[in-house]
């Protein structure tokens, strides 16, 4: 009904339209029921599907509701939809039991498609950092094949500005940092997951990632060895070797292997934190030596009662 509804209010607005082609465009995007059996993912999709308990609430809704927002989709050549937004909202219908979904169908050339897919799933809230990466590598290189021009200028000449300007300015990032997002697709893909899992923190994986693909194997190794993800101090300098073509897989290891600086293992406590718990009269010595003491206590406590 509602698909119905939307339909002839769509088709409503014709005459608003000046010329034969923008008429035949409004007609071609009414919302289509179309079976879920005839919808395709957009080839390379970045972002994932996935059945948590996300997706899982997902389908409830859908259950009950139905799929409330239309998916866009093209027309594949050989037949049926590619869908270039709707993914999640074609699987929770699949997990709801329904057999159709509303879909708006557009005709899209590739740079088109991909700029709009992109465009389309950087709007969700939660997004890992390799959805990311790869999002913002395929719509850079489809706005630099479209050969974009825009209105914004940096002078009364027009200058155009560059694919990754325009890139920022929509994105609301810094052309660096969606540059920078751009390197983690050079990961290897196990990587990159441990950059997805926060198992590798994003400002080392981006230094990696200027390692080629062997040094990347020898560093995964080194990785399940030491149970040690690189800090941004080790992986410069990692990178740095590579690039003066010294790095072996023996530097890898050594690098690796080293203990953590003692910074790194420290614990602070700010003076107006604790000192509520300590007379006025006691000095920062005096209320270390405290903390020591209890901290003594705590673990003999502990030990008596593992004993039991």
């Amino acid at each position: 009904m509602a698909a119905k509804k939307r339909s002839l209010s769509l088709a409503g607005y014709e005459d608003l339209f000046s010329t034969e082609e923008t008429r035949e465009s409004s007609r071609s995007e009414q919302i289509r029921m179309i079976p879920l059996t005839e919808l395709f993912p957009f080839a390379d999709h970045p972002f994932k599907v996935v059945d948590d308990e996300e997706m899982m609430k997902t389908a409830e809704s859908v259950a009950e509701y139905g799929v409330l927002t239309p998916a866009i989709a093209r027309p594949r050549e050989e037949g049926g939809y590619e869908l270039i937004s709707g993914h999640r909202r074609k699987r929770a219908a699949e997990l709801a039991g329904l057999e159709e979904m509303p879909v708006i169908v557009r005709n899209l050339d590739d740079d088109e498609a991909v700029i709009l897919m992109c465009d389309s799933n950087l709007q969700r809230e939660k997004i890992l950092p390799s959805e990311k990466a790869w999002a913002y590598r395929m719509k850079l290189e489809a706005m630099k094949h479209q050969g974009k021009r825009t209105d914004l200028t940096s002078s009364q000449l027009g200058t155009k500005l560059r694919a990754d300007q325009q890139m920022a300015k929509e994105m609301g990032e810094s052309r660096n940092q969606i540059q920078r997002y751009i390197r983690l697709t050079y990961l290897l893909p196990e990587l990159l997951d441990m950059v997805d899992q926060g198992k590798l923190a994003f400002n080392p994986a981006v230094e990696i990632s200027y390692l080629d693909d062997q040094a990347q194997f020898d560093l995964l190794d080194a990785l399940a060895d030491t149970q040690n993800a690189p800090s941004l101090s080790q992986a410069q300098r990692m990178k740095k070797m590579s690039q003066e073509g010294d790095l072996q897989v023996e530097d890898i290891r050594e690098v690796m292997g080293e203990e953590k600086k003692e910074s790194d293992d420290k614990v602070i406590f700010k003076g107006r934190e604790i000192r509520q718990y300590f007379p006025k009269s006691y000095t920062p010595q005096q209320m270390q030596e405290t903390i020591l003491k209890l901290l003594q206590q705590w673990y003999k406590k502990r030990q008596r009662q593992e004993e039991l």
